[in-house]
């Protein structure tokens, strides 16, 4: 079988975690080094904002729509909203649950970004949004996806691959399984995407387009107890290019 690897540009091998290691990961962040769920979310987002003004360049007239889950991923795409919005950016957000389902960390970075002027847009008018907007954010499932995207989750992935211009995802594409790359119904087709801590196998999916690697605190020392160790990743970045890699 073919061996698959994300290096570096200067060609060092990065390595993997898939959904179960991922999870021992955010659970020894936060229970045994004292993370924060807020704090590593906020971490993501303004990465993910970041990475955005990068590619995009200066507000001018651009409008970009963010399409937000309710869960972590979710979160990280409602901060990103935020940070675009203070930089001058035109946002618009939907989300995939009503405001008052939202819980956790997640409702937190919505009624910050409420009192910023921000509030969720009509979910009835996603599809007229997506055509029109010049970027799609991906926020919706991240790396725990439980089976085929279903209900309003499935709908705005349908609407973004037939409307959308450019689409950006956040850690791993809606409707890729993380773990190894299977899709099971509709998922994101993505240009980039700005995955979080280590990179998932599933981003070997070609519809996970150029990967990027985002750095949201973690020591590397959280990964020791799954026996994954590396030196310190990002040096004098926060975000690293990362390349695909088969070996026969």
């Amino acid at each position: 079988m073919d061996k698959k690897y994300f290096q570096t540009e200067d060609k060092l091998i990065i390595p993997e975690v898939n959904e179960a290691q991922m999870r021992e990961v955010d659970r020894i962040a936060v229970e045994d080094f004292g993370l924060g769920i807020l704090q590593m979310m906020e971490n993501a987002g303004r990465n993910l904002a970041e990475f955005i003004m990068e590619k995009i360049g200066p507000p001018t007239d651009k409008s970009i729509v963010i399409l937000a889950g309710s869960g972590g991923n979710g979160g990280g795409g409602i901060c990103c909203a935020r940070h675009l919005h203070n930089h001058g950016y035109a946002v618009k957000i939907f989300l995939t649950k009503n405001v008052e389902d939202l819980t956790g960390a997640a409702r937190t970075q919505l009624d910050i970004l409420i009192q910023s002027g921000i509030t969720p847009s009509l979910k009835s008018d996603a599809e007229e949004e997506i055509k029109k907007c010049d970027f799609v954010i991906d926020a919706l499932i991240g790396y725990s996806l439980k089976g085929a995207p279903r209900g309003m989750v499935q709908e705005l992935i349908q609407l973004t691959n037939l409307h959308s211009n450019q689409v950006f995802s956040l850690d791993i594409p809606s409707g890729i399984d993380s773990s190894n790359g299977e899709t099971h119904g509709e998922f994101i087709r993505a240009d980039a995407t700005m995955t979080l801590a280590l990179p998932k196998p599933g981003n070997h999916h070609a519809g996970a387009g150029e990967i990027y690697l985002a750095d949201i605190g973690i020591p590397p020392e959280v990964y020791k107890p799954l026996d994954i160790h590396f030196s310190p990743l990002f040096k004098e970045k926060y975000r690293i290019k990362l390349n695909r890699t088969t070996e026969k």
